[in-house]
């Protein structure tokens, strides 16, 4: 589902494997607690919610990846996932991976486009 372009945060607030920036989106009708991390450079945008169970990821706001900074990591199952696809790398997710989003960074600033419902 495309919508409007919405700005998330300035560049500068995405450390590489650091605190994600956490926002809200409309996900079928209903808000939705979503994030965006910085990982080999990029930022990447996932809704923040296991595949395992409906249940957010940080263990403290923002703190979604793992004491390495290699991998997010479900704070409530252990279920891990890889930062740049939201693939599930093992645990409980059992193979399903985060919802993606579609995210951009230009001019200094990180925005949300939409997401993938097909």
């Amino acid at each position: 589902m495309a919508g409007r372009e919405r700005l998330i945060c300035a560049s500068g607030a995405l450390a590489e494997s650091g605190r994600a920036v956490r926002f809200e989106i409309e996900y079928f009708g209903a808000r939705a607690p979503a994030f965006v991390v910085r990982y080999r450079r990029e930022v990447h945008g996932y809704l923040n919610r296991c595949g395992h169970t409906p249940m957010e990821l940080d263990w403290r706001e923002g703190e979604v990846f793992d004491f390495e900074g290699r991998n997010l990591i479900c704070s409530t199952h252990g279920a891990a996932y890889a930062p740049d696809s939201g693939r599930c790398l093992g645990g409980p997710c059992k193979g399903t991976p985060l919802l993606r989003l579609q995210v951009a960074e230009r001019d200094g600033n990180v925005y949300y486009l939409g997401y993938d419902d097909g």
